[in-house]
This record gives structure tokens, sequence and C-alpha cells, in this order.
């Protein structure tokens, strides 16, 4: 993980936060990560405002999980008024699973008109490829360079971005993400080429190609919205060979982007499957597939699948409540108004610096290239910014290949004034930068 605590650099933190992170290491292990050299200690959160243990105000421009902000009331009350009657599996008849389904698929091209609830996007992906295994007949699977679609033994076969100690799955092939940043105009050709070379090999190898499971805004490999209709063609290419589009949503949707409720239309409507999870339950386990009711029937005509709290009563009222809240708040146009304002301001303080290449993005999801001196993607100007925003009180990520990419993705609550707020603490962190070398 690129921005991840070193624990050899414990000695730096206060002696509250050192007790704390030996008995998390003592009984969580070092699988659990933590963010920045100096890792937060967060007590509790509004808005896209996160405290920690010495009651200092972070602002949050990272965290899509709590997409409609930290403690969102609406949400708790709703969460909380459905534990106090009752929160069970979907083997009886509930209204509250039915009724936001409707709602939920209303969101949706109509084909999509079946819905699984899961836990996670993890199992959501699962699923989706197990069906789409299943409809084709074939086993190739298609997914850019730096994906990450989940953790189960079968997506972590094809997510690359886990790392060499996750080999890739034989049936896995990787293309390189549409990179508009290097490759212009011509990136959307170029990935649905890419895309078709793979087809090609799979084919060859007699795995056939069962799907592309694509995150559409390609998170993790340095975010590339690129124009509306990048994908299209690559899509068209998937599908003549009689494979499925899977989108995978989990980060781009939920109206993030600002443009769309769901990142894949801003290409187009004809996708085969969509899978979403963290966003849609403002910080309880969920995931979604949505797909066809021929592939869903199909499906479990012949195969049994049962998920005891996927579509439980109480992570269903959360969803229902953060839906209430992206529609009765205008949350989709706030993305897009305030995602531009900070696009647009971050391009502002960085139009001097040597080390930023490039200000990508749409809606509240954005992308900033960092290179060296000599114009390299450089992981350790990336991690130093994210570091010097933290020790400003403002938090951000970073992905990408090179991990070169600073990742901004605030909840969708983010205001005018938070970008500002964000756009000062960048700045200052940029001239920090030039005076330090």
């Amino acid at each position: 993980m690129i921005n991840r605590f070193d624990p050899g650099a414990a000695h730096t933190l206060s002696e509250a936060d050192r007790t704390l992170l030996a008995r998390r290491r003592a009984t969580l292990g070092d699988i659990y990560p933590l963010f920045y050299d100096r890792p937060v200690h967060v007590v509790r959160g509004s808005g896209a405002r996160l405290v920690d243990a010495d009651g200092v105000e972070y602002l949050d421009a990272y965290n899509n999980v709590p997409a409609v902000g930290h403690a969102n009331p609406r949400v708790a009350d709703a969460v909380h008024a459905q534990l106090m009657r009752m929160n069970t599996h979907t083997r009886y008849l509930q209204d509250g699973v039915v009724e936001f389904a409707e709602r939920f698929l209303a969101t949706y091209p109509a084909h999509l008109d079946h819905v699984i609830f899961t836990n996670s996007g993890s199992e959501a992906n699962d699923l989706a490829l197990t069906v789409a295994k299943w409809r084709t007949g074939n086993d190739g699977v298609i997914v850019t360079r730096m994906a990450y679609h989940g953790t189960t033994s079968l997506l972590s076969g094809v997510s690359p971005e886990n790392g060499p100690g996750m080999p890739l799955a034989p049936f896995a092939r990787v293309v390189d993400p549409p990179d508009t940043f290097r490759h212009g105009d011509a990136a959307g050709a170029a990935f649905a080429a890419a895309v078709r070379e793979a087809i090609d090999d799979l084919t060859a190898s007699g795995l056939g190609v069962a799907a592309l499971l694509i995150d559409t805004i390609m998170s993790t490999d340095g975010i590339f919205p690129g124009p509306r209709g990048m994908l299209t063609e690559a899509f068209r290419t998937v599908r003549a060979a009689g494979g499925l589009v899977i989108a995978d949503e989990v980060q781009p949707g939920m109206a993030r982007i600002g443009e769309a409720m769901w990142g894949f239309q801003r290409h187009t409507d004809h996708v085969d499957m969509v899978t979403s999870g963290k966003p849609l339950a403002g910080g309880l386990p969920i995931g979604s597939l949505v797909l066809p009711a021929e592939l869903s029937d199909g499906y479990a005509a012949g195969h049994r699948y049962f998920n005891t709290f996927g579509g439980n009563p109480a992570s269903i009222a959360a969803a229902g409540a953060v839906l209430d809240e992206v529609q009765e708040r205008g949350l989709l146009r706030a993305a897009l108004d305030v995602g531009a304002a900070l696009r647009r301001s971050i391009a502002e303080a960085s139009a001097a610096s040597p080390y930023v290449a490039d200000v990508r993005g749409v809606g509240l999801f954005i992308g900033v290239e960092m290179v060296d001196r000599e114009g390299e993607p450089s992981r350790e100007v990336a991690r130093r910014v994210v570091n010097g925003l933290r020790d400003r009180h403002v938090l951000i990520s970073a992905v990408g290949r090179w991990g070169q990419v600073l990742k901004v993705r605030p909840p969708l609550v983010f205001t005018h004034e938070d970008a500002a707020a964000f756009a000062t603490a960048y700045r200052a962190v940029l001239d920090t930068l030039a005076q330090e070398g």
C-alpha cells in the first residue's frame, strides 16, 4: 500500500498512540495497515470532518464509505429505528428490502431490473464473475493493470493491485488502462485494441472470454475518467466476442461523478451487470449486484444462492436513508458543481509547481499526477504531499501504477467552503515542497 504507516516509526507517536498501536498489533497483527507517516487516531466525525483524540479536526477528502457524511443523523436514526424493530435475514416477507430494491433499481437503465444484495463489493463482484462464467461457459476475465476488485480467492486472482504476493489467476488477462494523460484522445481506441488482444489470447488458450470486469473511473490505476464514451468501443468488443461487461461501481458509483448516478452511464447504458458496495449504506456493510432478470432467474434455476446478512433490514434501512439524502439534498448535482470548483482550484494551485503534471477527474473524484524534477512519475513526491496535507489536517491518499497519483475522493456532502479549505492547504504543501526541493 502506497501510503502505509511503518510500525518502525512508532517512536514518533505520542505515548497514548504508541500504547494503542502496540495493543492493536498484539490483537490484529500487521494485516490491518494504517495510513500516513503518523496515523490519525480518530474518535468521531460529522459531515466531511473527522476529529482525533486530541480534539483536532480534519477535513476528510478521501472517504467514500460515509458517502453522505460521517455520523449522518438520518442514516443513524433509520438504523436505530430498524434495530429496535428487528434485524433478520431475507427468507421472510419484508417490506423494507422490496421497497428499497424498487427505488434502487429505478436509478439504473431499464434492462437492469433485478438486484441481489450482499455484504460487500467483494461478494458482489465474486457473484458477478460466477454468473458470467455460468452464462458464457467461458473462464477468461479481463481487468486493468492496477485493478482492485476484492479479497475473495476468486477476486484476488483478478486484482493485480494486491501486489506480487497475490499472483494473477491463470484465467485473468491484464490490459493497460485508458491513460488519457499519456495518450490523450487515442486512449479509448488503444484500450479497445488492448481488450481485443486479450480476447484473442484467451480464445487461443481455450479459456474464452467470460467478462471484462472494470472500474469505470480506473480508481486504483490512477483515476482516468476520460471523455464521455471513451469505454464504449471496448465494451462493444467484449460483447461481440460473447463476453459480459461488468461495471464495478464501488468507487465511481452512487452520484460521485456528478454527471450520472453510475460511472458506466458516462459511456453507455449497455452493460450486463453492475456491482456496488461500501458507499450505499453510509458505513454499514452492504453490496449489490444489479443484472437483467434473464440472468438472475436463469442462474437461480440451477444454482442455490443465499446470503444470511445480504439485504438485512438494518443495512437496507441505512441504504434507504442514503438514497433519500442523495435525492432530496441534490447531491448528484452538488458533486458536479463542487467537484468542478475543487478541480479548478487544485489546477490553479498546481500551475506553477514542477511537481504536478496533470489534474484530472469528474465530479468528486479527482486525480493529481505527481512527478519529480525530471518529470518522471514519483511515488515519493506523492507520499510527501499526502503526509504534508495530513499534517495540515486534510486527509487524502495516493494510487496508480507508480504510486504517483493523489486520490481526492471526499464525501458527497463536501461543500464549496470545504473545497476552498482544501485548496489553501494544498497550496501550502506545494509551497513547502518547492522550498525543500
